[in-house]
């Protein structure tokens, strides 16, 4: 599946009506039908591979739907569901497997593939040129951000959660939230321009 596929699931889930704790986790099928492009886009950005996001994806259904007696309705489903996924991409960050992949592939994203839904269809094709670059050079600069820094950072301009739903999946105040954001926009936004100029 295309990283534009996954990104068309999300879009359509994400504007869908949050789903109500009456619904119950135990129509786990309607529950992955409204939520799971946005798990799976979340998984796809944070660990950049794509079989460890389907995995993920279906982990984080799969642990929600055997915790639903706790799931008492104080966040939404949407938010619930994002920190199960959060907590499962960093056990995989610290997993030995993890590691060997991250050594035996430099990257599984295909860039090309990531801008297909960022590049407007009408641009040239020196426009698309120029915003694969782009691309390139600002996820080259949020892999080399701190683990916090780089979640943070994912969750606000890929997920576009408000930094209060950040928070919560996080679990952390919202002024911490604020500090890793700020930190890491200054710090990518740094790497980016320095490119720029090395490369001029």
């Amino acid at each position: 599946m295309s990283y534009a596929a996954v990104n068309q699931m999300a879009v359509r889930a994400d504007s869908s009506v949050e789903v109500k704790a009456t619904l119950g986790l135990d129509d786990i099928e309607g529950v992955m039908r409204i939520y799971r492009g946005r798990i799976l886009r979340y998984a796809m950005f944070a660990v950049r591979d794509r079989d460890a996001a389907e995995t993920i994806t279906q982990e984080c259904f799969l642990k929600a739907y055997r915790a639903r007696e706790s799931f008492r309705g104080e966040c939404s489903l949407s938010t619930w569901l994002m920190q199960i996924a959060v907590n499962l991409v960093r056990d995989y960050a610290r997993s030995k497997q993890f590691q060997f992949w991250k050594r035996a592939q430099s990257s599984a994203i295909d860039v090309a593939e990531v801008t297909e839904f960022l590049a407007h269809p009408s641009a040239s094709a020196e426009t698309g040129l120029l915003a694969r670059e782009r691309l390139k050079s600002v996820w080259a600069a949020v892999e080399k951000l701190s683990k916090m820094q780089r979640e943070v950072f994912v969750l606000r301009f890929v997920e576009e959660m408000e930094l209060l739903e950040i928070a919560a999946v996080m679990g952390m105040k919202e002024s911490t939230v604020k500090s890793h954001l700020y930190r890491a926009l200054n710090t990518v936004r740094t790497r980016v321009l320095a490119g720029k100029e090395d490369a001029q």
